[in-house]
């Protein structure tokens, strides 16, 4: 090995110290939140239109409802949803996609939850929701936005 190869490999090793010596923050810890008695309905009349498929096809507003259960003893945020979403034929209802939404707050404890989706409207019901678990953070990482006037 030539001394570029054993300087690589020495600088390699000390970044490789320096990161594992670094505390991971709490908003960069994941949480695991546990998802339970799920169930869907229809959105309200004022939600149909509201949540979009991401295409010009027509979809149908559901809400996914159930109970999370927060371990940690602190409040999770931003805890992404993933799980699986069939037709009632067995139908993918999001092909490729696992991630379902975000629920904002977990406290501590058992609570509930709803998290609003869009299903092409040609998907026959009953829905079937497979799989469904989630994990957040101990603080806010996505970033805040400000409206054009407050720039």
């Amino acid at each position: 090995m030539g001394r570029q190869g054993l300087l690589t490999g020495f600088l390699a090793g000390c970044l490789w110290c320096l990161l594992s010596l670094l505390p991971l923050s709490q908003a960069q810890a994941l949480t695991p939140v546990k998802l339970f008695d799920l169930s869907y309905e229809r959105c309200p009349a004022e939600m149909q239109g509201m949540v979009a498929s991401g295409s010009d096809r027509d979809a149908n507003c559901f809400m996914i409802k159930g109970k999370a259960e927060n371990t940690s003893g602190k409040y999770v945020v931003d805890a992404d949803v993933f799980g699986r979403i069939y037709d009632g034929t067995g139908a993918p209802t999001f092909e490729n996609r696992g991630r379902v939404g975000t629920i904002l707050e977990v406290p501590p404890g058992i609570s509930e939850f709803q998290i609003p989706i869009a299903v092409a409207a040609n998907q026959p019901e009953p829905l079937q929701l497979k799989k469904f678990k989630a994990s957040g953070f101990g603080s806010r990482v996505r970033p805040f936005y400000y409206d054009n006037d407050d720039i």
